[in-house]
């Protein structure tokens, strides 16, 4: 994570170069003031001045997914975040610092953003006091949306975070299950239950379609990965519909997908950098020589491998990218010059993390 820290005087800006030196080895930090020094009076500070307004400086904080430190008063921080607050999985981190080092509170996005945990970190670096104020922090009860954060999951309704917080914060039973593997110390206020699960329960952490009306919040995790081939020029459109095609008949749910894999040929094809970008998914490419080193039981064409010189590209980029443990779970899927194949990674959730 890239922290932002900005201050709005000399003392602040003196306290800001501190904290980012304190940080260096955990975090990329990059420190900005609104204080300008008087002409001629010297500083040995790598402050960056802003010469924009406040609220445009921290609008372009927000598009850049940036965690933000102020080091002012908590009404500065809170005016200037106004007009940029969406939504609590999407919105930065951010945190006040007094300019006197007492005090850092995490405002916004304090559980899925990673504010809480941001503002221990620098009160521990610091010897400032972190004042956290979420009820489950505050009671050392477990929290649901740390432990997705933590674990790479995907919210996918996310009026469930409300309902699992106000269950554990009433001493509910609060049942998990997990369509994979788990390891760790489970909190004492979960239950876990097999998977498949046999009726409902309160979070259920799973890939699939069919688990949604299983549970008061289903979170997902990243385990799949899309090996697309296709031919030059293929739009967007078309490479999204093979796409929903492939992973509606496998049951599979959008938020599973953790990559889009294919062969480095195709590295700048529009339409591949398109639904990666559009989905928010890296695009991982690979040689043909890579893909050709591959165990496995893979379809093949002898004209692809005229072409490209492996004679399968999605089956073969997907099992790549997934690593050893991969598994291929659907085949070569062919539909007007392109071609889709999806494959398992092997994951799990960890409770030590959270």
């Amino acid at each position: 994570m890239k922290i932002c820290i900005i201050s709005f005087t000399a003392k602040g800006a003196f306290l800001a170069e501190t904290v980012r030196r304190k940080l260096d080895k955990d975090l990329q930090a990059a420190v900005f003031t609104k204080h300008k020094p008087l002409p001629g009076q010297p500083t040995s500070l790598k402050n960056t001045y802003v010469e924009s307004s406040l609220s445009e400086w921290t609008g372009q904080r927000f598009r850049e997914h940036c965690a933000l430190l102020f080091i002012g008063a908590c009404g500065i921080a809170v005016r200037a975040i106004a007009p940029f607050v969406r939504d609590k999985l999407e919105d930065s981190p951010v945190l006040v610092m007094d300019e006197a080092g007492k005090f850092v509170i995490p405002l916004l996005a304090g559980h899925f953003g990673g504010a809480n945990e941001l503002a221990v970190t620098i009160a521990g670096k610091t010897g400032a006091v972190p004042v956290v104020t979420t009820a489950t922090d505050v009671n050392g009860l477990f929290a649901v949306d740390v432990f997705a954060r933590k674990n790479r999951l995907a919210v996918c309704n996310r009026s469930g975070i409300e309902k699992v917080s106000s269950s554990v914060l009433a001493g509910q039973k609060v049942t998990m299950a997990v369509a994979g593997a788990w390891n760790g110390n489970v909190p004492p206020e979960l239950t876990m239950v097999p998977y498949p699960v046999n009726g409902n329960v309160t979070v259920l952490v799973s890939p699939f379609f069919a688990d949604g009306e299983k549970a008061n919040l289903l979170l997902c995790p990243p385990a799949y990965v899309l090996g697309v081939g296709c031919r030059r020029g293929k739009p967007l459109e078309e490479i999204e519909q093979a796409a929903k095609e492939r992973l509606n008949a496998a049951g599979i749910r959008w938020e599973a997908l953790a990559a889009v894999a294919s062969i480095d040929r195709k590295k700048d094809e529009p339409g591949l950098l398109a639904f990666a970008e559009k989905h928010r998914l890296p695009f991982l490419t690979f040689s043909s020589d890579r893909l050709n080193r591959l165990d496995g039981d893979f379809s093949s064409s002898s004209f692809v491998e005229q072409q490209v010189g492996v004679d399968n590209v999605c089956e073969r980029a997907a099992m790549a990218a997934c690593g050893e443990d991969g598994k291929l779970i659907c085949g070569k899927y062919a539909e007007n010059g392109i071609t889709v194949a999806i494959a398992e990674k092997k994951w799990s959730v960890s409770f030590d993390e959270t």
